[in-house]
């Protein structure tokens, strides 16, 4: 043995005990602080689950690799570190002796090879990362750096020892090369030193026997110096996360909330106690010093896994560079946050244990900390932080080491609701609507119903309609949103439309539906969504519900994934998801549009509570991507790296004050890829983002055409679009084809099927729309074409006698004069009548009395009419309503002025401008233009209006709605019923008197003092 090799080797050992000695103290330091958390519960269930998930995260790098380059070049340098643990290893035994080889497989190819090619990884690995940190540095690019914040000295460390290790690891392999070759050893060739056996020649050819040796001896010891001196610092810097992930992030990802391996995203961790999640009969027994520990209020008030997780961050800066708060000047960064809270957490919990009398000023100082506060109050965080955060999840989601970023903010602001009563002034306002109302507007729950009234088909709902929901297939949630928000009404109009049109059997709760309770949850009033739940889960229980669409992603991620807390179990799908499903089975064909009309570009935003959240990113692209005559273009920013809107984590009702608007900046991302139609999944995402756009096109930085729409709605559109004239005329010759086949027997019956038309060509009858929406074409479409000859009959009135054209005429509610033919006015309404029925205009009811006629046949059409009889019908008047739907009109307007007089809603403002991005709190549809929104086409000449009001071929709105609302008032009359004035000369010519009757005079009047009082 040299004297080298003696010096050398007591030198590595005594560098190694005291790196040891450090090691054992930090250690024990580190789980002191960990241990001082709260309990975290169900994190050790599964065990063997939790090992797999484990090995799958560490070993095969699966959340590293959403990152490709960076995540390979980690690999390489993780690889390299259990590589260099056994290099370490040799290096004891090297510098007492440099010809010794591992046992065994000290000479064994497959080893040395492993050992050549991971000692070249580390180095490239590192390297690579070396240069990506300079690139990316802050001093280049500031706040848009993601290593913004990060503590550098730490990370030049890490990666000088990890460069200098694997140099070593390499230049020790040349000079054993070189030593084999001074002795003749066989050894001493390419295929035992593959890729360092060259440097040995080049570097190293020089060297005599005993110069080699030497030199292996100062390499192994570098190689332990190097490994003792990182232990020893980062053993006294045990808050290095950077460092010490190496081993902490094995245990976080073990500890991680969910055993299958997914993020802690969905449902929201419950409230916990001393390690028992709270309910409300259990918050009511709460002592007042149990109280003060709801949520989180001191760093020693998160558990256990909260005080690893701020350990494990490694300041990597995935997580910042996602976060929509931070990439709009907001002081929100995950990364800097999760720092914060360590420092602070490694800070304080050992200052627990001392004698308050022997503490410093500064440790004092620290002791009595606030957990929020802001620089006056030298608060860890400031409230600013916690606020600011959307509860977007891409922190989340990006975090390699599976840190819980969401359930930490969320718990703190638990205890800034529920303990200081310190929360944003504007949240008041939803916390008192949630509580007295049901829904975060603060509207009346009996106005839930109100999207139904103008759709032509009845929506069944539970407690009315049905008993329970073992009665239909599904429950449709309306959703607050969805019913009180005059655009998301237009959404839910259109899902329904469409399950309608598949024949989907669904009801809705109507006013027996509260709000789900997401936004109270996620602003931190934990009591407020505890309340709401267990009253929708009462209800759920009560009607049998077991499965759920919705149209609002909160909604849809509360029910599926919180409701299981309060022990029911729910089948929770997206509209999107359903829809697609139903388009793929043919129970909804899109059409493709005409020749003429131009191809529209889309594109799609993620609401990340359906996208981040739920994993739902297919359903939605598939279902846009079976829209005809449409292009699709992603944006940059999709799926799991998609941006968020602003509106989650209750942001949806507090204003953005500081930096920029996170809805401009997603809005500005969507109008670059130069689509005409935005597609969203979500309510409020559709709100932001109109919002947005309604900006830019203010500004003239967006084009007027451009809209926001659901992707129900544009489904809708394409559903219901109108065939083209050549493929009409192919329906009605292929449905002729198949009527004279069946006629006379022209084959089987496999044969005569398959005469009909195919379902990609048949037009759904559920699906056709009004001839008062087409004109006379639609009645074509709808009847078919008949050949003239066999018609020609059809020229002439055919009549039995004049009691029965009387009787007739009578039964449509069409009074006729003493030569038989229909008035050309209607008596005016008596003054008991509602004022309403009198204010529609009389071309509008002309229109619509007529239109309607055509749309909906009765059997005086069975015989057309004379030329000038039918000119004279398009000037009548439309005939009264019945006595039953004029009651229900006078109920209406009844409960519409009790809501009014009681809630003081405004008056309704005027429609949303081009782009439907009016704030919802100021805008207001009238009710009789609540129906689906229809993209603009080349025919509806997209740049005159925007689409949503353009509605087939109404010439507008209001006579539209009008036409809608006559429509249901001319119904088959009641037998028996009295006579109302509009039938008085039917009555003088016909002993029977088939036509409906008016309000009664006592019911009329009842109606009006009911009027009276209420007013």
């Amino acid at each position: 043995m040299s004297t080298i090799s003696l010096v050398a080797g007591i030198i590595s050992l005594a560098v190694t005990a005291v790196a040891v000695y450090l090691a054992v103290v930090g250690i024990r330091k580190m789980l002191r602080i960990i241990r001082a958390g709260q309990p975290a519960v169900g994190r050790s269930d599964q065990p063997a689950k939790r090992i797999g998930t484990m090995l799958k995260e560490t070993v095969l790098h699966t959340r590293m690799l959403q990152w490709t380059f960076v995540g390979v070049m980690h690999w390489f340098v993780f690889a390299g570190f259990i590589y260099l643990s056994t290099a370490v290893l040799s290096g004891y035994f090297q510098v007492w002796d440099p010809h010794f080889l591992l046992p065994i497989i000290g000479t064994w190819y497959p080893f040395i090879w492993l050992t050549d090619l991971l000692a070249w990884l580390t180095v490239i690995g590192i390297a690579a990362l070396i240069y990506i940190r300079q690139k990316n540095h802050p001093r280049k690019l500031d706040r848009k750096s993601r290593f913004f914040g990060s503590t550098f000295w730490q990370a030049y460390f890490v990666e000088l020892i990890i460069l200098g290790e694997g140099l070593a690891g390499v230049f020790i392999r040349a000079a054993e090369y070189r030593l084999l070759q001074t002795e003749g050893s066989d050894h001493a060739n390419f295929a035992h030193f593959p890729l360092t056996g060259w440097i040995g020649e080049t570097l190293f050819g020089g060297l005599s026997g005993s110069g080699t040796e030497t030199l292996i001896v100062l390499l192994a010891l570098s190689k332990v110096l190097m490994a003792m001196v990182w232990l020893a610092v980062i053993s006294r810097n045990i808050s290095m996360g950077v460092a010490w992930h190496r081993f902490s992030a094995w245990f976080n990802i073990y500890f991680k909330r969910e055993v299958d391996g997914g993020t802690a995203l969905g449902g929201l961790v419950p409230l916990y106690l001393n390690g028992e999640r709270l309910d409300m009969e259990k918050m009511e027994d709460l002592e007042e010093e149990d109280f003060e520990k709801l949520g989180v209020g001191k760093v020693e008030d998160f558990s256990w896994k909260g005080i690893l997780d701020f350990t494990t961050c490694t300041e990597c800066g995935r997580c910042q560079s996602q976060c929509p708060a931070w990439n709009t000047e907001k002081p929100l960064s995950p990364k800097l946050l999760m720092m914060g809270l360590r420092e602070h957490a490694y800070a304080k919990v050992p200052l627990l244990e001392k004698d308050a009398d022997t503490l410093t000023e500064d440790e004092k100082r620290e002791l009595e900390r606030p957990l929020i506060g802001d620089e006056d109050l030298f608060g860890v965080i400031d409230p600013d932080v916690l606020w600011s955060c959307t509860n977007c999840g891409a922190c989340v989601q990006q975090c390699p080491v599976d840190i819980e970023h969401v359930d930490h903010i969320d718990n703190m602001r638990r205890y800034q609701v529920l303990v200081e009563s310190n929360f944003p002034t504007e949240l008041n306002n939803i916390f008192k609507g949630l509580e007295r109302k049901g829904n975060p507007w603060g509207m009346n729950p009996k106005n839930r119903m109100d999207w139904a009234k103008d759709l032509d088909f009845e929506v069944k709902q539970v407690g009315e309609d049905i008993e329970s929901l073992d009665e239909v297939e599904w429950l449709f949630w309306v959703g607050c949103a969805g019913a009180f928000e005059d655009r998301a009404k237009k959404t839910t109009q259109a899902v329904a439309e469409l399950l309608n049109i598949a024949g989907v059997d669904f009801a809705v709760l109507g006013d027996g539906e509260t709000c789900t309770g997401d936004s109270a949850r996620r602003a931190g009033n934990e009591i407020v969504f505890m309340q709401l739940a267990m009253e929708n889960v009462e209800v759920f229980k009560e009607t049998k519900v077991k499965k759920v669409v919705s149209t609002c992603a909160h909604c849809f991620n509360t029910l599926k994934n919180e409701y299981k807390e309060f022990g029911v179990e729910l089948e929770v799908v997206h509209h999107t998801q359903l829809l697609n499903r139903l388009v793929r089975e043919g129970k909804l064909q899109p059409v493709a549009p005409g020749a003429g009309e131009a191809e529209k570009t889309i594109t799609y935003h993620d609401p990340c509570f359906l996208g981040r959240h739920n994993q739902v990113y297919e359903p939605p692209r598939e279902l846009l991507g079976a829209i005809p005559g449409s292009t699709y273009a992603e944006m940059p920013r999709h799926s799991e790296k998609s941006f968020c809107c602003g509106a989650g984590g209750a942001r949806m009702w507090m204003e953005e004050t500081i930096g920029s608007r996170i809805n401009i900046n997603r809005t500005e991302e969507a109008i670059a890829t130069g689509a005409d139609q935005i597609a969203v999944g979500c309510p409020f995402c559709r709100v932001m983002l109109s919002d947005g756009l309604t900006a830019k096109q203010a500004d003239g930085e967006a084009r007027v055409e451009v809209e926001v729409l659901d992707v129900a709605q544009m489904l809708l559109a394409s559903v219901k679009r109108e065939p083209s004239a050549e493929e009409s005329e192919a329906i009605v010759s292929e449905a002729e084809a198949a009527t004279a086949a069946a006629a006379t027997g022209g084959g089987d019956e496999d044969k005569a099927t398959e005469a009909e038309p195919d379902a990609a060509a048949e037009a759904d009858p559920e699906t056709l729309t009004d001839t008062a929406d087409v004109g006379a074409a639609a009645e074509a479409t709808e009847t078919g074409e008949a050949e003239p000859e066999a018609n020609a009959d059809l020229d002439e009135p055919v009549s039995a006698g004049r009691e029965e054209d009387v009787a007739v005429a009578a039964e449509s509610n069409i009074a006729v004069d003493d030569e038989g033919k229909g008035h050309g006015a209607v008596e005016p309404p008596s003054e008991e009548e509602p004022e309403a029925e009198s204010e529609e205009p009389e071309a509008a009811q002309s229109a619509d009395d007529s239109e309607t006629a055509a749309a909906e046949p009765t059997e005086a059409e069975a015989t057309p009419a004379p030329a000038d009889e039918q000119e004279a019908s398009e000037t009548e008047e439309p005939a009264e309503s019945t006595e039953a739907e004029d009651t229900e009109n006078v109920s209406d307007t009844l409960t519409t002025a009790e809501s009014t007089a009681a809630d003081e809603e405004p008056t309704p403002d005027p429609e949303p401008e081009a782009g439907d991005a009016t704030d919802p709190e100021e805008e207001s549809v009238p009710s009789k233009d609540d129906r689906p929104e229809i993209p603009a086409t080349k025919e509806n000449d997209p740049d005159e209006s925007p689409a949503e009001e353009i509605f087939d071929d109404s010439p507008t709105a209001d006579d539209d709605s009008a036409r809608e609302e006559e429509r249901g008032a001319i119904t088959p009359v009641e037998e028996g019923a009295e006579p109302d004035p509009v039938a008085e000369d039917v009555a003088e010519l016909s002993e029977e008197n088939p036509s409906g009757s008016e309000l009664s005079d006592s019911a009329t009047q009842a109606a009006a003092d009911e009027d009276d009082d209420k007013s």
